[in-house]
């Protein structure tokens, strides 16, 4: 593809040194995204500019009308200290008419609602946990028509926030505790669903609505899980380094299915992302049920992308590199909003 001036924007605390030299492994960590993403898009010969956005728009404003970007590659996971409002900065780009990475805002809105997104999958008969919601500062009167066990999570916060193993619960006493903790510490309504005992399944998917491509199924392992423990994902399985290698966490292709059941759950994945309008890149959650029923737990538009997780890895096990991916969200970006035919 041709050069590009590319504007990347991130989280302020998230701009990556010049050199990781001298960093310990968690510093590396917490800015792995960026740091890969960065080095990835200079290494394929465009121009990079980098800047932080948290509270304020004016700065990326001036950046664009200043600097003229071809792109803006966005790496936003939260604006104002809330997920829901990187769909703001999406459709500040739209109006700005400058191209940009990953999902529209209207997908955002669809999938990042874990409420909202089931109701609409379950609509169309995608298979989704039986769940309910409790809207903040709610009495808690009970599950209805579900039966234990039940998980307990906020409707709208991403990367596994909130979650842990108290956060399954078998009797009315600790439903009321877990989603009193969600409402006190989230500030969000919370949503308790049935428990689907099964694997913990992922499918990236890159493209537009038009052409989508769902990547191999990638499967969460839990190798070392002390007596007891569920096999979920839980805040400290995705963020903390040292206890994903005491716990044996590792992830890798899903083993051992069938090619019918394989095919059935990647069409499924494109058909969940055109129902929530998703493009760019997203993750789907799976939970693969004994007798091969994939659940839908979640939408992840614009996910983690470190060379290290899920989607770049899936990708690069269907012989695409990871710098071919980051060029390709280029491309993509490029293709919406009409300034590149050719791209891809």
């Amino acid at each position: 593809m041709k050069k590009l001036r590319v504007l990347a924007v991130c989280h302020p605390e998230q701009l990556p040194p010049d050199s990781l030299e001298g960093l310990s492994d968690k510093e590396k960590f917490a800015c792995k995204t960026e740091w890969d993403v960065f080095s990835t898009i200079r290494a394929n010969g465009h121009e990079l500019r980098a800047l932080g956005v948290q509270h304020e728009l004016a700065p990326l404003r001036e950046e664009i009308e200043g600097w003229k970007p071809d792109i803006v590659f966005n790496l936003l996971d939260e604006f104002h200290g809330e997920t829901l409002y990187c769909q703001n900065v999406a459709s500040f780009l739209e109006l700005l008419r400058v191209p940009y990475t990953g999902c529209n805002p209207r997908g955002m809105v669809l999938s990042q609602g874990k409420d909202l997104s089931k109701k609409l999958l379950k609509y169309h008969r995608i298979p989704v946990p039986g769940f309910v919601v409790f809207p903040w500062g709610r009495k808690v009167k009970g599950p209805g028509r579900l039966r234990y066990p039940l998980i307990v999570k906020s409707t709208t916060e991403d990367a596994s926030l909130g979650i842990s193993q108290a956060s399954v619960v078998y009797t009315d006493e600790k439903l009321a505790e877990r989603v009193a903790f969600i409402h006190d510490n989230f500030g969000t309504a919370a949503i308790a669903e049935q428990y689907i005992d099964g694997r913990e399944i992922y499918v990236g998917v890159v493209g537009t609505s038009d052409r989508l491509t769902a990547l191999p199924i990638w499967e969460l392992r839990f190798t070392g899980l002390p007596p007891g423990a569920l096999p979920i994902a839980t805040e400290k399985i995705k963020h903390n380094l040292d206890y994903q290698i005491k716990r044996g966490v590792v992830d890798g292709p899903a083993l051992d299915l069938a090619p019918n059941l394989a095919a059935r759950i990647q069409d499924m994945v494109k058909r969940i992302c055109r129902i929530l309008e998703m493009d760019g890149y997203a993750r789907i959650d799976l939970r693969l049920t004994a007798d091969g029923t994939p659940y839908f737990i979640e939408a992840n538009p614009n996910p983690e992308i470190a060379s290290s997780e899920e989607l770049a890895q899936s990708a690069l096990h269907a012989g695409i590199s990871y710098s071919e991916l980051i060029d390709r969200l280029l491309s993509l970006g490029l293709r919406r909003a009409g300034a590149y035919e050719n791209g891809g």
